[in-house]
């Protein structure tokens, strides 16, 4: 079979959805590969470098549809595109069945078969599927990179001789993977970085990544992003409220603040209002990551950026994955190499659409002359945790009796263990000499007090306990010295290997603990 990416026909867009690299495994999994000539030119990937790969180039888009049987692009198709699809043809693309009626109908009444790359479900499997979260990774980074293009002054704080430079306050509203994208971006141009979200469990990522999670001081029960998708639910009225109040208190502060709050197949909720533009300082920015769904910012314009009476510059570009077409163009094809290898279990060249199969039921969205959107949900759930259970609390009446019983059983176990090692110790001293007993006697108390030293130790703390059992390593080489000039050849060669057992406790333990001192050292 062949596939094809033609050239996108979409104002401005200059991704394509095959590379050079993707094109060669792709034909690997036994492919013929075909694009359509300068496909890939806007995204730096020229014709030549495409021949070189082995791939076929033919002149017009028209060509393409005709020859090949699979279609792989980046934008939802026009009216045009189509009406060349035919039965059995596969098309994978973004494709917005949740907004496109007239698409899927159209593509039914072809009897073609279409992928949507934005349904990819989200669980572990198909993380390297998924496209929405490579294209909003780019977003999330270039919304940083725009910002910064647009603020005018330093993100770091500085001390110079001409004077001190304060750092920029950067809120970023939303911890998905363009808000985290976002989050490491401007860490690391050093400005201070605030993120909030309805998820509260995110906060440990976001602080982990160098920034302040913004708390709110309101107690609400989330859905379990599972159901939806591995995204957030929709919140409360009173939830809602209670959030544009803590921005109203945070939106004088804030130099820049980008917003990148969507709920599938909803219009995005609007979180910064009209009033918290006015309250912003002169010379701030906003980029809104939601703009092609109506915008978190009220005053928001999709695909352009303005500037408020009060001096805030507002920036609704759409097409931020596309301004970094290089990289998007990588990310997305890999994607959609991911998802032929999937389609092609046998890597013959031949496409198992297998709807019992999650990810692939999941993206798509029309099979066999049928519309199979909406999905099923899927049999593994989404990466979101699930919600632990709160154990019951104890009266003191519970927890008394629960620690007699406790007590109790560890007595009764300690009582076992002496009564039986004295019976055994009992029967060793009437057939052993006195002086085999002292010897044992000191070698049992030895084994009982490591066990106890050793043995209740957390795993966790078993690598700086290294540093303790290298004393006990030292007494144990010592004896061995001791013994390693005896006149038989059986304890010279026990004691030979006690030293060398106890060497490498001794040394791996310093070299243990020498690493370990070094993770805490600036230098």
């Amino acid at each position: 079979m062949k596939i094809g990416t033609p050239k996108e026909i979409f104002e401005g867009e200059n991704r394509v959805a095959m590379t050079p690299d993707s094109a060669v495994q792709l034909q690997k999994l036994g492919y013929d590969c075909v694009i359509e000539s300068g496909a890939g030119a806007a995204a730096g990937f020229s014709d030549a470098l495409y021949e070189a790969a082995g791939v076929q180039i033919v002149k017009t888009a028209a060509a393409l549809w005709k020859e090949v049987d699979i279609v792989a692009k980046v934008r939802q198709p026009d009216a045009t595109e189509l009406k060349r699809l035919s039965k059995g043809k596969t098309l994978i693309s973004f494709f917005n069945p949740a907004g496109n009626e007239e698409g899927m109908e159209a593509a039914k009444s072809k009897g073609a078969n279409v992928i949507a790359m934005e349904m990819v479900p989200r669980i572990s499997r198909a993380q390297k599927m998924d496209a929405l979260s490579s294209m909003a990774n780019i977003a999330g980074y270039r919304a940083v990179i725009e910002a910064g293009n647009n603020f005018g002054r330093f993100f770091t704080g500085q001390v110079t001789a001409a004077g001190k430079v304060p750092p920029a306050k950067v809120l970023i509203v939303g911890a998905g993977v363009a808000g985290l994208a976002a989050i490491g971006t401007s860490t690391s141009l050093g400005a201070i970085t605030y993120a909030f979200d309805v998820r509260p469990e995110v906060a440990e990522q976001v602080e982990s990544m160098g920034a302040e999670f913004v708390y709110l001081d309101f107690e609400e029960e989330q859905q379990d992003g599972a159901a939806t998708g591995g995204y957030a639910s929709v919140s409360s009225p009173e939830f809602a409220a209670a959030q544009l109040a803590k921005f109203r208190e945070l939106a004088p502060e804030m130099d820049i603040v980008i917003t990148t709050a969507l709920i599938p197949n909803r219009e995005a909720p609007e979180l910064w209002t009209e009033d918290m533009v006015a309250a912003m300082k002169p010379g701030s920015v906003i980029v809104d990551l939601a703009a092609e769904k109506g915008g978190n910012c009220k005053l928001t314009v999709k695909d352009e950026k303005i500037v408020t009476e009060n001096g805030v510059t507002i920036i609704g570009y759409t097409d931020f994955p596309s301004r970094m077409a290089a990289q998007a163009s990588t990310l997305y094809a890999t994607n959609i190499r991911h998802m032929m290898t999937d389609l092609t279990p046998e890597k013959d060249g031949q496409i198992n659409h297998n709807m019992e199969d999650d990810v692939i039921r999941g993206a798509t969205v029309t099979y066999q002359g049928d519309i199979t959107f909406p999905p099923p949900p899927p049999k593994v759930q989404a990466i979101a945790a699930k919600s632990k259970e709160k154990p019951k609390e104890l009266t003191p009446e519970e927890k008394r009796a629960q620690e007699v019983a406790a007590f109790k059983a560890q007595t009764k176990n300690q009582v076992t263990l002496l009564t039986v090692g004295g019976l055994l110790l009992l029967l060793v001293g009437l057939v052993a000499p006195a002086s085999f007993m002292q010897h044992f006697i000191v070698f049992v108390l030895a084994v009982f007090v490591g066990f106890q030293v050793i043995w209740n130790v957390s795993h966790s703390l078993h690598t700086p306990l290294m540093a303790v059992t290298n004393a006990i390593s030292s007494i144990i080489i010592l004896g061995a010295l001791m013994q390693i000039g005896s006149g038989s050849f059986l304890v010279i060669l026990l004691a030979g290997l006690s030293v060398f057992m106890a060497g490498i406790n001794i040394f791996g333990g310093f070299l243990v603990t020498r690493r370990m001192l070094a993770m805490f050292q600036k230098s």
